[in-house]
């Protein structure tokens, strides 16, 4: 297993390398067996970026996102705190909320139930604290990523916005229409040649994520679930 760090020149390089590798040995007549290469990484925006982007080595490829953990790694997590001591744990249905309240994210849900186990008032109900212990560590994972966009601030949160109000697929961007949104959005003229620049920082730290040519999407939907409900608080939607 060889760890690639796909950003950078040297990167790109062995990505072609592996490519060419790969079609040296399935196009030669009489191979047996087959090349072939999985890639995984944590950075979605890049990895999508692998296969969407026509300048990339694996462009075409598939690309497929893991399925997320559900009611058996809940189960699983409370017989195992249960057998290590942990007594204030919730009901299974109760657990089961919180975790999808928290992105499905087992760190999160971790430190939820830590939380509620240290921390519960003597006689206190748990099925009655875990969701706003849940709730607190919701917004404070969503609030890391979108401080992210607060960082960029102007421009990059009018197209963020414009991507993660979208309930598809994000289209027509650097249309002049979408400038025009921006323009409103900030205050001042955005013209269509500075939104390029954003959508490369939204990709960079992660944000967004390229889907396909000129096809964009949030890439935790955690977050954009967040984001639109802060915006519907705001009356903004």
């Amino acid at each position: 297993m060889q760890r690639v760090k796909q950003a950078g020149d040297a990167g790109l390089a062995l990505l072609f390398a592996l490519k060419a590798a790969r079609e040296a040995i399935n196009l030669r007549p009489d191979t047996p067996g087959y090349f072939l290469f999985v890639g995984t990484g944590s950075h979605r925006a890049l990895v999508s970026e692998l296969t969407a982007r026509r300048n990339q080595a694996f462009a075409g490829a598939t690309s497929v996102a893991y399925p997320v953990l559900d009611q058996d790694y809940v189960a699983y997590l409370l017989d195992r705190l249960a057998a290590g001591g942990f007594s204030s744990l919730p009901s299974f249905d109760v657990a089961v909320k919180a975790f999808q309240a928290l992105g499905n994210r087992p760190e999160e849900m971790i430190k939820a139930l830590r939380q509620l186990h240290f921390h519960l008032p003597a006689g206190a109900n748990p099925d009655e604290h875990l969701p706003v212990i849940a709730n607190t560590l919701r917004s404070a994972a969503a609030d890391i990523e979108i401080m992210k966009l607060e960082q960029l601030s102007g421009v990059p949160t009018a197209v963020f916005d414009r991507i993660a109000s979208t309930d598809a697929d994000a289209r027509g961007l650097f249309s002049g229409e979408a400038a025009a949104s921006y323009s409103k959005a900030v205050g001042r003229e955005v013209k269509v040649e500075e939104v390029q620049p954003v959508i490369n920082e939204l990709l960079a730290t992660n944000l967004i994520m390229r889907k396909g040519h000129g096809i964009y999407g949030v890439t935790d939907p955690f977050v954009q679930e967040i984001w639109r409900e802060r915006k519907s608080l705001e009356g903004k939607i």
